[in-house]
């Protein structure tokens, strides 16, 4: 049997939310109630000693539930994890008291150098004995199930022995971690790379989905890229449809980092997404 996640996530968090970001602040902290569920922070926007940004955070999650995603771990490198950075997000945990704690299965530098990028691991045997001790770790630190993300990507390796799809899967089998769900990644990558975006849903373990990414992406024909600075795509709005179908009712959010428009704009587009979830899902599960 492989290992169960460390069993403390919180039920909480359901329906539809945004990322919050600073442009927003007021909107959510002064404002009147808005249409959201939930909100999702940029963990590594916080972890420091006090400052504006706690003082907003810390105003807001009283009235909205909240998960933290981070771009910093870099669960999927050769050097050793940053445990000074892992006990900061413990404590920004213990202040918030988010659903979960999400970061990226990928590497983002060498040497202690941060190359600023997600970057793919290859798909291997090899990867997959790397991460488990690591992700071990990780979730005995934060003292909570680590969730993952898949990552866009615009490059393969020549040493990749499975899809990744299979090396996702097979992951969270042999680690008893959690996924984050990224349809716009899956979108993007499919075009990309060539493969069918429904073979992904179809291979991803169901029961250990917690939580679903939308966003928009830049075309440029035969190359797709995840910029989060547009409005969701009709065809990521498809796949979406089928992965919940296939999932049930993941809560879900909106990603925009880029071109950030009013935060009506977003709550208009969020609408549009509990319109897809309300025609893929049945009428109790989708409310």
């Amino acid at each position: 049997m492989p290992p169960g996640p460390i069993a403390n996530m919180t039920t909480s968090i359901q329906g539809f939310g945004l990322g919050l970001r600073v442009d927003h602040y007021r909107d959510f902290a002064d404002g009147p109630a808005q249409p959201v569920d939930w909100l999702e922070i940029l963990s590594d926007n916080y972890l420091v000693p006090g400052g504006k940004p706690l003082h907003f955070l810390d105003r807001i999650r009283a009235d909205y539930p909240m998960v933290m995603h981070g771009v910093a771990m870099s669960i999927g490198s050769v050097d050793a994890l940053d445990l000074g950075y892992l006990r900061d997000l413990r404590a920004l945990a213990e202040r918030i008291e988010p659903g979960w704690i999400s970061d990226h299965l990928c590497w983002t530098g060498v040497d202690r150098a941060n190359l600023h990028d997600l970057l793919p691991v290859p798909y291997t045997e090899a990867m997959l004995r790397h991460l488990l001790p690591r992700i071990d770790q990780a979730q005995e630190v934060l003292g909570r199930a680590l969730v993952l993300e898949n990552v866009s990507s615009y490059v393969s390796y020549a040493e990749d022995e499975m899809p990744e799809w299979e090396f996702i899967a097979e992951l969270a089998r042999r680690s008893g971690c959690q996924l984050l769900f990224d349809v716009n990644n899956v979108f993007v990558s499919s075009v990309n790379h060539g493969f069918d975006a429904l073979r992904f849903v179809d291979a991803m373990p169901a029961d250990r989905v917690v939580q679903i990414h939308l966003a928009g992406h830049e075309d440029h024909g035969e190359l797709l890229i995840d910029t989060h600075d547009h409005p969701i795509r009709s065809e990521v709005y498809a796949l979406y449809s089928y992965a919940l179908e296939r999932f049930g009712p993941v809560p879900t959010m909106i990603e925009r980092d880029d071109r950030i428009p009013p935060l009506a704009e977003l709550i208009a587009e969020l609408e549009q997404v509990r319109l897809v979830a309300r025609s893929a899902l049945p009428e109790s599960a989708a409310a």
